[in-house]
């Protein structure tokens, strides 16, 4: 009795997706998107987030480093910049 009444679903439920080829692609365009953004949704509730301290600890890295990169970049730029004024120098 059960897989009567199973298949009697699925025939139902493939007699109800049948239709012309236009309004499949018309629905599958406009379910693209909802879907899109429902699994944006769910991934997103995935996501651990950190607390308060934790991002306050991670932006005080990220600036720490970001400032110690510049003042290393600058010191390279003004050695380089020294030694090839010397080398301009003795060379004219």
């Amino acid at each position: 009795m059960k897989r009567a009444s199973r298949k009697s679903r699925v025939a139902r439920t493939r007699a109800k997706s049948r239709g012309t080829k236009k309004s499949r692609r018309t629905r599958r365009k406009a379910n693209v998107v909802i879907r899109y953004f429902r699994q944006t949704w769910a991934e997103l509730k995935k996501v651990h987030w950190p607390n308060q301290r934790q991002a306050t600890n991670l932006t005080m890295i990220v600036l720490t480093v970001t400032v110690a990169m510049s003042v290393f970049l600058a010191v390279i730029d003004w050695l380089s910049a020294l030694f090839f004024s010397l080398l301009v120098d003795i060379s004219g």
